[in-house]
């Protein structure tokens, strides 16, 4: 087509990795970087951005003023005198909490392992810095081995990865979002400096100074940057956002991905291009972090964007494409992760599309659902279908993202040029429908799948007949979901063919007939969003019976376990159950704040977290039962078998009433009825 061949060549990728190495300009720390939520680096990216967006022809630029917890982290730099009398300088990096220094102060740094209850066990930290090693990916989040600290009267914690993150080199900081208080001070350092402290430490411990100014600021004001190119049906948008708050310079994550959003509108408008409908540019403030001692305190600006300032972009905006670190090789073939929805379409659109950059050995490829890592998942949950391209395969999560490492000597040209073209053909694609493409027949197979295991394994129960029930519903949705697809395809196809061929009219008749039916589309597609899509304690995506089920049988085993005295074995599903494995490493209060603070918050401050965490049930006590007498070697387990039947028994009434309500929402999510 020649409209795709135009938009091609008029993308510019020079001018896109130019703007992305023009935003590490403004930096909150000189030495580090960082831009994060509420900062003055932030603010002036903002500024950036408008001046940007402005000169580049965007219409209706506006700075959309969203309130967020803000951080100014401006240093942070430990010294010691080592034993060969000279000075060594140590730069740390920092995580999302307030403590700030009178010029340097001296403290006692203490080395305690990975930073456990266990491991202060006849060891005063009070008043002192602690040193501990922390594997995120594979172990715990930072936040309770900071929150651990303080409790025990630590002045802040200091974190070497061990593993999991920032594993490109020893000199290597990192920075994640703390999902703690803000009154727990924390800090990063690299595995060499670590190493040389540890070298210098008698008795464990060793005399430092550290001149530090890290600071949290509640509830003030940051801009989402929002520019449009104006379409023929201005209230149907399509709808691009990526972030620009980062960690160090953030050149990948996630300069080049607003920088992409820019050079793509840049080519639309340089080409010519006449959008059916209003294409929105959204750069995101606050997305790595941006709300105090939430365990969902990422994507607050997107979040807010959608929720507070224009909740009338949903049943108005048709796609959001979302962007995150586009310059750079995923594995072995580019993907776009997306809603359950858009699968059929996006695959559709792959299967049509011309010769584009090679960059990868395997063909582009679709998966699904959306995760809660990136901007995304705010856009859905609040009823808009969204996207983004896959970003967390291969190394550079392990090894170089959210450190100093950050930079574009990872930056790969063939892979961002062929990230413009995907998306930019995308938008074209998705401006050229008269109805929003959905097709609800993915999601009822993914429920139908969870369904089945479940069948599977309560047959004998006399759960099964109606499991079987349900099953046989989601069948049916299916088929008619598929049915509805392809009688949307047909329309969308005939409005397409209207526009190419210069039939204007005809095409404009096309669409308005069809407004009430992508209404109903997107009024389902937010009931499926409301209905389905829950969170475990890891952020992981699932639907509710699939957690429930999870935790039926880890419960049951262990119950099972204990029955036949295989202690070991039941502690190790214990471990897995919901946020459990936290009961076996850290104190009652750490473990309680933690548990407690996702369910009796506001609204506010959950964000997008906010009743998709399935019931809680509290196992502190019963783990440490079983722990106590895994040490002295007790084999009598009755008590504890007790409450684990107990708690199984209250599950199973739970997944009943699950199943009852997944019924209810089955027909309401076919037919687009509350009632």
């Amino acid at each position: 087509m020649a409209i795709q061949e135009d938009l091609l060549q008029h993308l510019d990728i020079a001018y896109s990795y130019h703007l992305a190495k023009q935003m590490e300009e403004y930096r909150s720390n000189p030495e580090l970087g960082y831009r994060p939520a509420g900062s003055e680096a932030e603010f002036k990216t903002g500024e950036l951005l408008r001046r940007e967006m402005e000169r580049i022809g965007l219409s209706h630029v506006t700075k959309d003023a969203v309130t967020v917890d803000g951080w100014e982290f401006k240093k942070a730099v430990l010294t010691c005198s080592l034993a060969d009398g000279t000075c060594c300088r140590v730069p740390l990096g920092a995580y999302q909490t307030t403590f700030v220094t009178d010029g340097p102060e001296t403290f006692s740094l203490v080395c305690l392992g990975k930073g456990s209850v266990a491991d202060y066990e006849g060891i005063d930290v009070a008043g002192k810095l602690v040193l501990v090693d922390i594997n995120q990916r594979d172990e715990w989040w930072i936040n309770y081995p900071v929150y651990q600290a303080h409790l025990k009267g630590a002045k802040a914690l200091i974190a070497v990865q061990s593993g999991g993150y920032g594993e490109i080199g020893d000199e290597s900081l990192n920075a994640q979002d703390i999902a703690g208080p803000d009154f727990a001070p924390a800090f990063s350092i690299s595995r060499k400096h670590a190493a040389l402290l540890k070298e210098q430490m008698v008795s464990n411990e060793i005399p430092v100074t550290l001149d530090a100014d890290t600071r949290v600021k509640r509830d003030c004001t940051t801009y989402n940057i929002v520019g449009q190119i104006p379409g023929r049906h201005p209230e149907r948008m399509v709808l691009l956002s990526a972030h620009y708050d980062s960690y160090f310079s953030g050149f990948q994550d996630d300069n080049t991905a607003v920088a992409m959003m820019f050079g793509i509108a840049r080519a639309l408008l340089s080409s010519g291009y006449q959008p059916n409908n209003t294409i929105v540019i959204c750069a995101m403030a606050a997305e790595e972090w941006g709300v105090v001692d939430s365990n969902f305190d990422w994507s607050t600006g997107a979040y807010e964007e959608v929720f507070t300032v224009h909740p009338d972009w949903a049943g108005k905006v048709i796609a959001d494409l979302n962007f995150e670190l586009p310059a750079l090789a995923h594995g072995t073939r580019a993907r776009i992760r997306c809603c359950y929805e858009y699968v059929r379409y996006l695959e559709e659109y792959l299967s049509e599309l011309p010769q584009l950059t090679h960059a990868y050995p395997e063909d582009t490829r679709i998966t699904a659902p959306i995760e809660t890592w990136s901007d995304d998942f705010s856009m859905a949950i609040s009823g808009i279908p969204s996207m983004v391209n896959d970003f967390t395969g291969g190394s550079f999560m392990e090894t170089h993202y959210h450190s100093q490492f950050d930079n574009d000597s990872f930056y790969d040209e063939q892979v961002y040029r062929l990230h413009h073209e995907l998306f930019a053909l995308l938008i074209a694609a998705l401006d050229h429908t008269a109805v929003v493409p959905l097709c609800f027949a993915p999601v009822m197979e993914r429920a139908a799948k969870g369904l089945e295991e479940i069948i599977g394994t309560f047959r004998e129960s006399g759960l099964a007949a109606d499991m079987e029930r349900v099953r046989d519903r989601l069948e049916q949705a299916r088929q008619a979901a598929e049915a509805e697809y392809r009688t949307t395809a047909s329309i969308n196809h005939a409005y397409r063919q209207c526009l190419i061929s210069g039939q204007d009219e005809e095409a404009e008749t096309i669409f308005q007939k069809h407004r009430a039916l992508e209404q109903h589309l997107l009024r389902r597609f937010k009931l499926a969003q409301d209905a389905l899509v829950r969170i475990d304690w890891y952020g992981n995506v699932l639907y509710p019976h699939e957690i429930l089920l999870k935790n039926l049988k880890l419960i049951g085993g262990a119950r099972t376990n204990l029955a036949a005295g295989k202690l070991s074995s039941a502690l190790q599903k214990l471990y897995q159950v919901d946020n459990n494995a936290y009961a076996f490493m850290f104190d009652e209060q750490v473990y309680n704040h933690f548990s407690d603070y996702v369910f009796h918050q506001p609204k506010e401050r959950l964000k997008w977290g906010y009743g998709r965490l399935m019931p809680h049930r509290n196992l502190y006590s019963l783990v440490k039962s079983l722990l106590k007498k895994q040490r002295s070697q007790v084999n009598d387990f009755q008590e504890e078998r007790a409450v684990l039947e107990e708690i199984y028994q209250n599950q199973c009434q739970l997944l009943e009433e699950t199943l009852g309500h997944l019924d209810e929402m089955i027909k309401k999510i076919t037919t687009g009825k509350e009632s």
